[in-house]
Order: C-alpha cells, then structure tokens, then sequence
C-alpha cells in the first residue's frame, strides 16, 4: 500500500472512531452498520448512518466502484497478426475484470500524446506494446506516477517500469534444437532488427544453439528485418539463392516465415522436403499456412491478462514482486519441418 493509502485508511478509522463517540456507540456497532450487519437496532442504525452521511464517509466498495474502469491499449499498428493476438488477450482480460480497452496507434500519435490523452480520460493506466519509450517519457512516467506497462519493448526501460515478455533466448534455442534434430545442419535464420530485445534475444538462442551443435555460425544465411512480411520475402530470396542454400530456414516471427514459405516458391523450394520453415508466434495465421507453420508458441491470452493483472496493480498503487515478468514458450510441431532430403556440409 502507498504512504497516501495508509494515510487514508488510518483516516478513515479516525472518522468511524469520532462518529462512535458522536453517536453513543461502540466502535464494532458502527463497524457492522458501514458493513451493513442486521445485528443492529433501528434506531441506532439511522443515527449512525446519518453521521457517515455526514461526515463523508465512503464505504471500500463505494471508491472500488469510483474508481477507473478504462485502459489504453497501445500499438505501433494494428496490421500484424502478433498485434492482433496481444490486443484479443488484452481485451479479454479487461473484460473480465469488467474494464473497458481504448486501443491506438503511435503512428499518428506520438506516446508523449498518449500519455496526455490517458491522464485527459481519467483511464487507470497504459499498456504499451512493442514500441520504444524516449528518456523523457519515461522519466514523466516516473515524475508524474502515471501506470504504464511495457509489452516485449523495443529496449529495456533506463527507469524503473515494469514489463512483460516471452523466454524468447529459450525459444529460439528450443526450435533450433527441433531443426537440428531432424538433422539439418546447414539452417538460415530471417532474424528480427538487433535493437528489438526479443529480435536479439532470438538471434542468440539461434547462435548458441549452433555453438552447441558445433556449426559455425555463416552470416551469408542470416537477414534481420522488420518483423514483416515484405521486408522477409526480399531477405530470403538472396538465401535461398547463395551458392549452398539452406535445408531449413527458422524465422523470428509469423510474418517473416510466411514471406519465407512464398520466397521458397517463387525459388523452387518445396516445403517442408527442400526446405524446412520454422517460426515464433504461432499466432492464428501459423496454422492457416500452407503448410501450417511449426512454431513456437508465445502465451498470447496470458500475455494479456498479466499485462491487464499488473497495469492494475500498479495503478492501485500495490507493490510489485518484480518488474520484469518471462512468460514460458512452447514448441508446435506441424508440417512445415522434416529430415532433409539433400545433404548439406556444416
């Protein structure tokens, strides 16, 4: 409880003392008319609530019921299928906490905005969600107590404010494991840009689970984009194209794998018996794929309640047993990974 929570608490007490003494009672006699006990006569009951009437006193359920009931919900867009999960997972939460979600973009709006914009609304708090916070947003966040909290940021906050991912090293190395094995050993990576801390993450679950094997790491048959689509058509084209191209290629999101599976097409590349297709995500489109995505299923429903959980947590000013929460991953296995049929050198 913050030093102001106690401070109005010990207040509270004080007035239901004063009115006790107001009204020729006991303290447990106005204590079970607040709670409203039948055990209490009539008479007394009238009196002492027309002294909490008075007074100004509120019941706890009275100022849960005042208190906001809307959160922000903030995207960089709303196009991805990854976006898409996080928003459904945080809607859901909310509405079982009986919460209404505003969901935005910062591609119109700055986060500075939208930072005024939640204290405007009276919203309870912001969940930010892949996007990176400038030094002076987060020190207003620190200065002016506003709840915020971050899911998979860009980069780690300088201050203090909580955030939410995925074992997204594990991940990476749990599919790696997967390719290898089957006995790839010759497996190319469409990696996420190295200033996204899940992207880095990924990378280097791909790279120490190749050190593990004792391959050698050739960045000949790694790109890093965007997590896009587009952007990981045109990165592996050129891998799939090098003088020994890949058996197995894992990619660091949906997006990417499916520009993936297309560049195998366009190449001549059967899925999964030339080329295996690995993911992250496994988000709704992972499954709808031809053929459905082997991928490594990020916690999107949990993602979204314990982003909901904490952003009310700190609202309400309770402690938090940690800033940063790493919800586990899991392997799905479909069939865009197999043995492969060529053999490649390590």
């Amino acid at each position: 409880m913050t030093v102001h929570g106690k401070a109005h608490l010990e207040a509270q007490r004080g007035l239901l003392t004063d009115i006790a003494a107001e009204a020729g009672v006991s303290l447990s006699t106005v204590s079970k008319v607040v709670h409203q006990r039948r055990d209490v006569g009539a008479a007394t009951r009238a009196r002492v609530e027309e002294l909490l009437a008075r007074h100004g006193y509120v019941r706890p359920w009275e100022r849960e019921s005042a208190r906001p009931r809307q959160i922000i919900a903030l995207f960089r867009d709303m196009s991805g299928p990854y976006t898409l999960e996080v928003a459904r997972g945080i809607v859901d939460a909310a509405g079982e906490l009986g919460i209404s979600v505003v969901t935005g973009t910062t591609s119109r709006r700055s986060i500075s905005q939208w930072l005024e914009e939640c204290v405007a609304l009276g919203a309870a708090g912001l969940i930010i969600v892949i996007s990176m916070l400038t030094e002076e947003d987060q020190r207003r966040i620190i200065e002016q107590r506003l709840p915020v909290v971050l899911v998979d940021p860009l980069s780690a906050p300088i201050l203090d404010i909580p955030s939410i991912g995925v074992t997204n090293w594990n991940g990476a190395r749990d599919a790696m494991q997967h390719l290898l094995g089957l006995g790839h050993t010759r497996i190319g990576m469409v990696a996420g840009r190295s200033h996204s801390l899940a992207g880095a993450a990924r990378l280097h679950g791909y790279r120490a689970a190749l050190e593990e094997a004792g391959i050698a790491y050739d960045p000949a048959i790694v790109r890093s984009t965007d997590f896009d689509y587009d952007e990981a058509l045109a990165a592996s084209l050129p891998i799939l194209r090098c003088e020994e191209p890949p058996t197995a290629v894992f990619a660091a999101s949906d997006a990417q794998a499916l520009g993936v599976l297309e560049a195998a097409r366009q190449e001549g590349f059967g899925v999964p018996d030339e080329l295996a297709v690995m993911s992250f995500d496994d988000t709704l489109v992972a499954a709808m794929a031809c053929p459905p995505l082997s991928a490594v299923r990020q916690p999107f429903e949990e993602l979204g309640h314990e982003a909901t959980r904490v952003l009310m947590q700190v609202a309400e000013g309770r402690p938090l047993v940690s800033s940063r929460i790493e919800l586990a991953t899991e392997l799905v296995l479909r069939t865009s990974t197999s043995a492969p049929r060529r053999v490649s050198t390590p």
